[in-house]
């Protein structure tokens, strides 16, 4: 990147680094933020009239669209061999068993979500993921699905969610006390197309409040407890879609991306998680933190499960302003192709300098496993500007969470989290100036790494995490003073994709010495969710990486 100040680029990132930063390091420690809030209020509600807060400048998506694939294939069925399966070990499955053996008749529907009921009232309270569940309803709903002999893809499976996915007439509560007793009206669009697919939705999730925070803390509910080791985080703010899937009491769950927030909990606890590509999932009829920067993804235990989830619920809703109106691809075709031929691009600059040694060891054996199998190994040196996305990110999304939130932080400062307060009050006080320039350098970034990674590469590999899982006590934010930089480098490989907007999973590459998971992540091009499916599927299963499953 040109380092003279006349470069657009260049000169955005400099004001972000002199007017945000600091800014959002010292939040924690203002005197009185509720007086900062009301303060800038009034700022903000004038400027929201003309500010794009409600969709993304419309050239970002127009220009995401160009940059996919053009072989899209319509989505086809794909038989999958039915189970006899005993009931003590329901739960055991995956989504793509639970699904055969329910459709090939050696399970039912009732059968299933009794089981996953049950590990429920075993460890739900004990792991702190369930906001909420009406078990009658939900054996009433998987005796519907039996009576109906539901073929869906998804038939009677058992899933649960985060509870920020409206449900018309079902409280969500959105990890807040602000929230607490809301009732939607409407449902989400993802929930609409996993019902379609015949799906039960059986419990609500617990989250971090208002879907912002990447350890998974929530002084409103209390922490998520990761089922590996429960002194640790699952990671967030997905935290209990991340324990609920990874210790068996659910096949499947939504969570939502907007720096990291599904593939912090994937990588914490030993799932797949994946980041579509931004537009690619309608985020209609769930709670909003930043509408540049929201996906909405699936999280499980396998490839295969995370991709007839995420086939479930791509593709265009008129409801979402900013959803892509491009065909989905069948990404199950295609994902046992493996990796031979494929160029697998290691970049050498950024995303490996603050690695952890230990982590480092975990991510050149992945890329040792993809040379054997047959991938080209391309080291890649990625643009300068890559630097400034995470802080732009995070810019980005609290200035946006600022003006969502502005008439709460008002009127009801005092029900906020101190965590979820600081931030959205870093977001307040950004310049309008730099939060526009946030906004329209997205395109020129990207291209950039578009032309410096994808030339010569289908797929970026990265580390997902930084460090090792760290405890609950360590990076509790009462106990922490070096919070903000905490979260800073959390969000070090993750925060720049949702920025570029580009397909991100994540994916389980073994253990560290503390006994919890590790994870790699693997980036594509705009829309080409189905190369990171084939790529990640060619790694599990010359691995079994997802074999494993919490002692719990």
């Amino acid at each position: 990147m040109n380092d003279d100040t006349t470069d657009p680029i260049a000169s955005a990132i400099n004001t972000w680094m002199t007017e945000f930063q600091g800014m959002e390091m010292d939040t924690a420690h203002l005197v009185d933020p509720a007086r900062a809030a009301g303060a800038v209020g009034r700022k903000m509600r004038k400027l929201s009239a003309s500010l794009p807060f409600d969709r993304q400048p419309p050239d970002f998506l127009a220009y995401l669209e160009t940059l996919a694939p053009e072989d899209a294939a319509p989505a086809t069925e794909h038989a999958a061999a039915p189970l006899s399966v005993p009931f003590d070990a329901i739960t055991n499955l995956n989504l793509t068993e639970v699904t055969a053996a329910i459709k090939g008749g050696s399970l039912t529907s009732e059968e299933a979500t009794r089981a996953c009921l049950d590990r429920i009232e075993a460890l739900g309270e004990t792991l702190n993921c369930i906001a909420g569940i009406d078990a009658e309803a939900a054996i009433d709903a998987a005796r519907a699905s039996d009576k109906k002999m539901t073929k869906g893809p998804l038939a009677g499976a058992p899933l649960a969610h985060k509870d920020m996915f409206y449900r018309a007439g079902r409280p969500s509560a959105c990890g807040s006390n602000i929230r607490k007793g809301f009732t939607p009206e409407v449902t989400s669009g993802a929930l609409e197309r996993l019902d379609a697919a015949g799906a039960l939705d059986i419990a609500r999730l617990n989250m971090v409040e208002f879907a912002f925070g990447v350890t998974g803390h929530n002084e409103i509910t209390g922490p998520v407890r990761n089922p590996w080791n429960t002194d640790f985080i699952t990671g967030g703010s997905s935290s209990g879609s991340g324990a609920a899937v990874a210790a068996g009491l659910v096949f499947g769950a939504l969570g939502s991306d907007t720096g990291g927030s599904i593939r912090f909990p994937a990588s914490c606890c030993g799932l797949v998680g994946l980041k579509p590509t931004y537009g690619r999932v309608s985020r209609f009829g769930a709670m909003p933190l930043s509408t540049s920067l929201d996906t909405v993804g699936p999280l499980t235990r396998t490839v295969r499960d995370n991709a007839l989830m995420f086939r479930t619920i791509a593709g265009f809703d008129g409801r979402d302003a900013a959803s892509s109106r491009l065909d989905v691809p069948d990404v199950l075709t295609g994902i046992e192709d493996g990796v031979r031929g494929l160029r697998l691009g290691v970049p050498e600059n950024y995303f490996f300098e603050p690695l952890d040694g230990e982590m480092r060891g975990l991510m050149d054996a992945a890329i040792e496993t993809y040379r054997s199998l047959g991938a080209e190994i391309v080291s890649i040196t990625v643009p300068d500007s890559i630097t400034a996305t995470n802080g732009l990110t995070s810019l980005i999304t609290s200035t946006e969470g600022a003006a969502l939130h502005a008439p709460w932080m008002r009127e009801r400062t005092e029900e906020y989290g101190r965590q979820t307060l600081g931030r959205l009050t870093a977001g307040a006080l950004t310049p309008a100036t730099t939060y526009i320039d946030a906004l329209n350098l997205r395109r020129a970034i990207l291209a950039e790494f578009m032309d410096a990674v994808y030339a010569s590469t289908d797929v970026l590999l990265t580390p997902a995490m930084m460090i090792p899982v760290p405890t609950i006590a360590e990076s509790d934010l009462a106990a922490n003073p070096g919070f903000s930089e905490f979260i800073v480098a959390m969000g070090h490989s993750t925060r720049p994709f949702n920025y570029l907007g580009l397909p991100a999973l994540s994916m389980p590459a073994g253990f560290t010495k503390n006994g919890l998971p590790s994870a790699v992540q693997l980036i594509g091009r705009p829309f080409d969710e189905a190369t990171l499916y084939r790529a990640a599927r060619a790694f599990e299963r010359e691995t079994g990486c997802t074999n494993n499953r919490p002692p719990i």
